[in-house]
């Protein structure tokens, strides 16, 4: 492929709702210009973008895939990105790397749950966007109602540059409503054929076009008095106006076709070319000058010194790491040296690559605007900038969102530990919605992510990538023990068996603490030498280790307060472990006496959803032995805060969405202990003892 120059250079992101033909579009592209000599299917797991065993396997895209095509003397860059809500970071890292975000709509089923999040999402950060309404062949398909619940939720912005001819299974063609060129597909050559506009459309895209120009007019203070005086504007005006329109995100252009049948294909790259902004024509970008620490706007331009950022990392078991970058200034070359300037560090590039799906075509160069891979980078990651060292700038990181499940890892083989740790670790260089911890207390392995789907597919390339079989449990929950009341005991630990024997003898005030804080504290009270200087620091050191375990279900005791007051001693026999075996003897005594209790994490929890779910989330709230603390709105949505116990919590990111089509999200983290109502206890302490009794 030769290199494009960067006003060539087209890179547009396909989002949208699961299952409204994203990668079947892509698919498309590809077939029409020639990129590829088979139209695969997804179903058949045959396409270029959905090329992962998992994707194959479930028949849904999980990974942003990038490929690329040639069509009129420009490259159009394609990143094909999941649909499905477990996979945002996906759609996260792909949109950082395209200038315009083509949000794909099912003409059957209008705007989803997913156009909705797409849309929200290219305006929270201000990215060109643009509509296909797809699967205008189906029956029940409606381009008119699609469109009309387009501009009632996204309003008048949304413009339609192109209109169809025929319905449902009688779908043929599309008309360009600008320059008025009607096309049908010929079944026979998979071509569009020029024809006459259908009497009864005239009228249709009449009033289209004055939508276009009209929004194009808003856009642009020449073109509004040229359009008051004169009553409208030329083919060119308008082209150029929309480009400026869409640059800014105030112009969302609509097109439509069927992507399985190829109709409207070729009138879609047409409209890429003459409605989408090259990465020239896009708005400034905000960059750090990592000289001056200062903020300043950054244009792409060829001629300015070489920068790029990395959006994404791949981790392969063949080829190693690879990272994939857009170039954003100026020009790298193959087998040259760059600085990291997020990490400090110089790296050194190998060979360069434009990406295909799974293939990778080697370049030499690749200049500001397009995209392109490098492989085994040594300290390079996902959301990196990298540039010229004397001129050294940094993007602004992705900001991935909070994970929202996690299970804990269970290996199926004991020998495949060392496996499971490093495929995590690069597993997690390729996902950064993806987190591994370790739970030291119960020696757990926890995995964190966006879903269960997400979770699943994690260990399903586990076992796939790096050998390692797993299987994902609950997490078991951190429970914690501490008292009610109040106890003053006695601990004596005496022995005699020939020679030296044992003697220690403490007497210990055991009490919950007030203070609020969780750590055990140790007051010494000892007067008159009951027990000597020398023994008290066993006492305490034998108390600290015995609150890793309390007397009803094993589990950590906090907020205890032990006061050591009194005591005896012997001259021969006492020792520091007398006095550490005496003071274990008196916690477990005091401990029981003083009414001791479990208590479970307790997380606050804000969720964000419409306002017509606030009743089924609140109950679900309830239900989970929840307490709802306020409500507030927060933008067109409501936000619930509450506290939920960590042990009802650990599905609650898939309970969330089916309660509201997806829409609803939450974020939550611990806030404290509390006591774990009666009716719960006895099920937590039979569970612990017969974990102990295995």
């Amino acid at each position: 492929m030769k290199n494009y120059k960067t006003e060539n250079l087209r890179n547009v992101g396909i989002l949208g709702h699961g299952d409204s033909g994203k990668t079947t579009l892509t698919e498309a592209i590809l077939f029409y210009t020639k990129a590829i000599d088979r139209f695969g299917k997804v179903d058949e797991g045959t396409t270029v973008s959905d090329y992962d065993p998992e994707e194959k396997k479930r028949k849904i895209s999980i990974s942003a895939t990038v490929v690329n095509c040639e069509y009129d003397d420009r490259k159009i860059n394609i990143i094909d990105m999941p649909g499905y809500f477990d996979f945002v970071g996906e759609k996260v890292q792909g949109l950082r790397a395209v200038d315009v975000a083509m949000i794909v709509v099912n003409g059957t089923s209008g705007v989803q749950v997913g156009t909705e999040k797409s849309w929200n999402y290219v305006c929270a950060h201000s990215l060109p966007r643009a509509f296909y309404i797809n699967k205008l062949d189906r029956e029940n398909s409606s381009f008119d109602k699609t469109l009309a619940d387009m501009k009632e939720k996204f309003g008048i912005s949304v413009v339609p540059v192109q209109y169809p001819i025929g319905v449902e299974h009688g779908f043929k063609g599309v008309i360009n409503v600008i320059s008025r060129r009607a096309r049908i597909f010929n079944e026979d050559t998979h071509e569009m054929e020029e024809a006459e506009i259908p009497a009864d459309l005239i009228a249709k895209v009449d009033e289209c076009k004055n939508m276009i120009t009209e929004a194009v007019a808003e856009t642009d203070e020449v073109l509004l008095d040229k359009y008051f005086n004169d009553g409208e504007l030329t083919d060119d005006e308008i082209y150029h106006g929309l480009i400026k329109g869409c640059s800014r995100g105030e112009i969302a252009p609509v097109m439509c076709g069927s992507a399985i049948q190829g109709i409207g294909t070729e009138t879609l790259l047409e409209d890429i070319v003459e409605c989408f902004p090259s990465p020239n024509d896009m708005e400034p970008i905000k960059v750090t000058d990592m000289k001056t620490g200062e903020e300043k706007d950054f244009v792409i331009s060829e001629n300015a010194p070489f920068s790029a950022f990395v959006f994404k990392t791949v981790a392969d078991p063949f080829i190693g790491k690879l990272s994939l970058f857009r170039v954003m200034g100026g020009k790298v070359k193959a087998d040259s040296t760059v600085y990291n300037s997020t990490k400090d560090k110089q790296e050194k590039l190998g060979s360069l690559y434009f990406v295909k799906g799974k293939t990778q075509a080697a370049t030499q160069e690749i200049i500001a605007g397009d995209i392109g891979a490098v492989s085994k980078l040594q300290f390079t990651g996902t959301g990196d900038t990298l540039c010229d060292t004397a001129n050294p700038v940094q993007f602004a990181k992705i900001d991935f969102p909070d994970t929202v499940i996690s299970m804990a890892v269970m290996p199926k083989s004991k020998n495949d530990e060392d496996k499971i740790s490093a495929g995590l670790t690069k597993l997690m260089e390729e996902d950064p919605t993806f987190k591994v911890s370790r739970d030291v207390e119960n020696a757990e392995t926890i995995i964190s992510g966006q879903g269960e789907t997400h979770l699943d597919v994690i260990a399903s390339k586990l076992k796939a990538k790096f050998g390692a079989e797993v299987t994902l449990q609950t997490p078991k929950i951190p429970y914690r023990e501490t008292i009610r009341k109040t106890a003053d005991v006695q601990g004596k630990h005496k022995k005699q068996s020939g020679g030296h024997g044992q003697y220690g003898d403490v007497t210990i005030k055991f009490e919950p603490r007030d203070d609020g804080k969780d750590e055990m504290e140790f007051v010494d009270k000892v007067v008159g030498g009951v027990v000597p200087r020398n023994y008290i620091p066993a006492v305490e050191k034998g108390l600290r280790e015995c609150i890793a375990h309390g007397v009803l279900a094993g589990y950590p005791v906090i907020r205890l307060k032990a006061t050591l007051h009194d005591g005896s001693y012997h001259p021969v026999d006492s020792s520091e472990m007398a006095f550490k075996v005496a003071a274990s003897m008196a916690y477990k005594k005091g401990l029981l006496e003083a009414q001791p209790v479990l208590l479970e994490p307790v997380n606050h929890v804000e969720v964000t959803i419409p306002e017509e779910y606030m009743g089924d989330v609140i109950g679900d709230i309830n239900k989970k032995r929840g307490r709802v603390l306020g409500m507030e709105a927060d933008g067109d949505m409501q936000k619930v805060v509450a506290e939920m116990p960590q042990a009802e919590m650990f599905k609650y990111a898939t309970d969330l969405r089916s309660m509201t089509r997806g829409i609803g999200s939450f974020t939550s983290k611990f806030a404290r202990y509390e006591e774990v109502p009666a009716v719960e206890v006895g099920k937590i302490i039979e569970a612990a003892k017969h974990k102990m009794e295995e």
